[in-house]
């Protein structure tokens, strides 16, 4: 069979969409595109099972949709997979149905992601899409529901492949489900990702996160060790105590690949939370013993007061440099409502530390909740800036709070009565959607602040000075870009 893994261009005037591999969607005027590496996989492991796989990200090569649609016409894949998100699920559901009104051969549509595993009935029953995959190991699924229709499509013999949890589908014009989905799934069975197949290129270059290109991604873990915080949409698709992880050998593996056979320069690991511990400690001394250090720089997202002093330093002479910590907040009580486990004078010791070792931490900070007051919102805005002013941070992610549906903040904004909609576009970050004592203009207002925070006179002549290079020069070129963007992006409607 063959089939497409399709992100479909969403055209709109509010920007470019940050849909592939995000926990939080945004439009961006100035996009990073992310490389999507549990669509990779699933493309890879089709692959490998025998199936023709389409690789079309139709966002990240900047095509119309007319373009997109045109190609889709001359590919004629049999099942086209979507990876979807709140604010653009219907989109997808307006593309399905040009879908099937456009291809007369009449392709099986499919639907991926956070948004359709908190509420798979939902698309069901208001698009025309054939089957919807919950749970996050949807590359595990993809393939069992591939093989599952070409073994009905070729008459095979019914005693081979069925359905295995966690797949919506409809039949004789009704709705069913095969149960709730499970993280089952042996991750050291996964092949190494074919990088050509999936165009990696799209991905190398227009990531503001990467100092040196080309750069790519990997996935040690799915998704995050402590995987609790209420506001995460991808404890949706990882919830509780599921925490796995490739062998520390597959990843070491992994890595000598894409130094060896694609030449790349920074390789940033995407798990909620990269492994730690004894895990850790291999994954750093295979990457020394094999020289990788030398070729290659690493960067990972960590938890605050996850790591020692002695930890960082090993991360550092492995050769990995951004390192992103979730500071959220640093009112306690929103920490604690988060489920964030931890405390805020851990945030100060965590990225000093790391900034101590010789890597350059990237904190993300979020702003807007129901429960928090404007003198709140200001603290988390004065301990970014001081952060910065001390030289802890060098970078930061500034986001307003959105309650995902499926996720414990979800939860609790329905029962409070907080939501102001559950028109699902409106969960795009340019606006906030629910009751706050911070009103939608100073949310926007604060987000900038805290993207301005990198501004401040002692950082800017810091980062100056520290110019060593042209890789040095470019990165700090393509990061002001990037926050100016940015400070745009967050533009109060009327």
């Amino acid at each position: 069979m063959k089939i497409s893994i399709s992100y479909p261009p969403l055209q709109s005037e509010k920007g470019i969409p940050l849909l592939s591999q995000n926990r939080q969607f945004q439009w961006f005027s100035n996009p990073t595109f992310i490389y999507p590496v549990v669509p990779a996989y699933a493309a890879s492991l089709l692959q490998a099972r025998g199936h023709e796989v389409f690789w079309d990200d139709g966002i990240a090569e900047g095509l119309s949709f007319e373009q997109w649609l045109k190609r889709i016409k001359r590919e004629k894949p049999d099942i086209i997979a979507l990876e979807s998100k709140t604010p653009v699920i219907k989109r997808h559901w307006k593309v399905i149905r040009e879908i099937k009104r456009e291809c007369s051969w009449n392709p099986t549509t499919v639907l991926l992601g956070d948004h359709v595993t908190a509420l798979p009935e939902e698309s069901m029953l208001n698009s025309e899409v054939d089957y919807v995959i919950t749970g996050g190991d949807y590359d595990f699924s993809m393939l069992n529901l591939c093989d599952y229709l070409d073994q009905i499509r070729n008459q095979k013999s019914k005693s081979g492949y069925s359905l295995e949890p966690g797949i919506w589908f409809r039949k004789n014009e009704e709705i069913g489900n095969t149960g709730k989905f499970c993280l089952n799934h042996d991750l050291s069975s996964l092949p190494l990702i074919d990088r050509d197949l999936t165009r990696w290129e799209l991905y190398a270059y227009r990531n503001g996160n990467f100092k040196y290109t080309p750069g790519t991604y990997t996935m040690a873990g799915r998704d995050c060790w402590w995987g609790r915080c209420s506001f995460c949409s991808w404890t949706t698709l990882y919830p509780g105590k599921t925490y796995r992880t490739v062998p520390v050998e597959h990843q070491i593996e992994e890595v000598g690949h894409l130094v060896k056979d694609y030449k790349f320069r920074e390789i940033f690991d995407d798990s909620g939370c990269f492994p730690k511990g004894e895990w850790l400690h291999s994954f750093c001394e295979g990457i020394i013993k094999l020289g990788y250090n030398r070729k290659v720089v690493l960067g990972c997202n960590m938890r605050v007061g996850a790591l020692s002093h002695e930890d960082w330093d090993l991360m550092k002479k492995a050769n990995f440099r951004f390192i992103l910590i979730g500071l959220e907040s640093v009112v306690q009580s929103t920490l604690d409502r988060l489920n964030k486990g931890i405390r805020v004078q851990q945030i100060e010791q965590t990225v000093s530390m790391a900034k101590k070792a010789g890597l350059e931490p990237h904190i993300t900070t979020m702003v807007g909740y129901p429960w928090e007051s404007k003198r709140e919102a200001e603290q988390t805005i004065s301990f970014a800036k001081n952060l910065f002013s001390k030289g802890y941070v060098d970078t930061l992610q500034a986001t307003i709070v959105v309650p995902y549906p499926g996720t414990p903040m979800f939860e609790e904004a329905k029962r409070n009565g907080w939501l102001l909609t559950e028109n699902w576009e409106d969960y795009d970050m340019k606006q906030s959607v629910w009751k706050s004592p911070v009103d939608n203009e100073d949310v926007m207002r604060f987000t900038q602040e805290l993207y301005k925070a990198a501004l401040s006179p002692s950082f800017l002549m810091r980062k100056i000075v520290s110019v060593r290079n042209v890789d040095d020069l470019r990165y700090l070129f393509r990061a002001g870009r990037k926050l100016m963007a940015h400070v745009t992006d967050f533009v109060a409607r009327n």
